[in-house]
């Protein structure tokens, strides 16, 4: 299993939100490249980053920041990135590639933008990530603020037939809020696109880590730790090891 520390970015600065609420914000450091260091010294190999600025149509100063900052965490040795937030086009696929970013996340262009998302996946293939959240069973856009009106059960399928290969399923009314995971919605999930998918939202303790192991590579191909790494619920050292275990 694959563990992804995660940074969030808003104007440069790593920050997290609670429930993707831009109101809901704690900074946690001005240094993203540094926490990428310190992410990377323990022994992390990938890092979950999400240009929140982008994701939130914030100004091109904000926007500006962040893609400066996520060039330099993918200057960091050792690491490879994981990176998504407002990607609308084949511009901003090949601005984030050009970073040096390894997979790039798409979220709400899989519902709003379905003619670019398949030339996207023809294209890109495999370095491409499916970026899903859902409250409820029903799946968030614009930054989780929206209804898109569909079901994760009629968007996942979807995306498996025209390609996608990874996936990540966000569950919004547990991000960010350290209140645990639910195990089995990730079984759902996984079944759904049939290939093993990215857990994230509410792993709050160890025994979240574990019961997304005890899983099986074939539903879960990595999980992605935020304000519980920031907050000190436990160290990245002893996630890792129960990653790799």
């Amino acid at each position: 299993m694959i563990l992804f520390p995660a940074i969030d970015l808003v104007a440069g600065q790593v920050v997290r939100l609670k429930r993707g609420e831009r109101s809901q914000m704690d900074i946690y450091s001005n240094d993203p490249a540094g926490v990428a260091e310190s992410f990377r010294d323990v022994g992390a190999h990938w890092i979950h980053v999400v240009d929140l600025s982008a994701a939130f149509g914030e100004d091109c100063q904000a926007c500006a920041k962040n893609r400066a900052v996520i060039k330099q965490i993918c200057a960091v040795d050792g690491i490879s990135v994981d990176a998504g937030g407002g990607i609308r086009s084949m511009q901003d696929l090949e601005r984030m590639f050009d970073l040096g970013v390894s997979r790039v996340a798409i979220g709400t262009a899989l519902v709003r933008d379905p003619t670019f998302v398949e030339k996207a996946i023809s294209v890109f293939g495999a370095k491409l990530v499916a970026d899903v959240a859902a409250r409820g069973g029903e799946v968030r856009i614009s930054g989780w603020r929206q209804d898109s009106c569909l079901s994760v059960d009629e968007l996942i399928p979807h995306l498996a037939d025209l390609g996608f290969s990874h996936l990540v399923f966000t569950d919004v009314a547990r991000d960010g809020m350290q209140t645990g995971l639910d195990a089995e919605v990730y079984s759902h999930i996984a079944q759904q696109a049939g290939f093993p998918v990215v857990a994230s939202g509410g792993i709050a303790t160890l025994d979240d880590l574990r019961a997304l192991q005890a899983l099986g590579p074939a539903v879960i191909e990595g999980a992605i730790v935020g304000r519980a790494l920031y907050e000190h619920a436990f160290s990245l050292e002893d996630a890792l090891a129960l990653s790799e275990s």
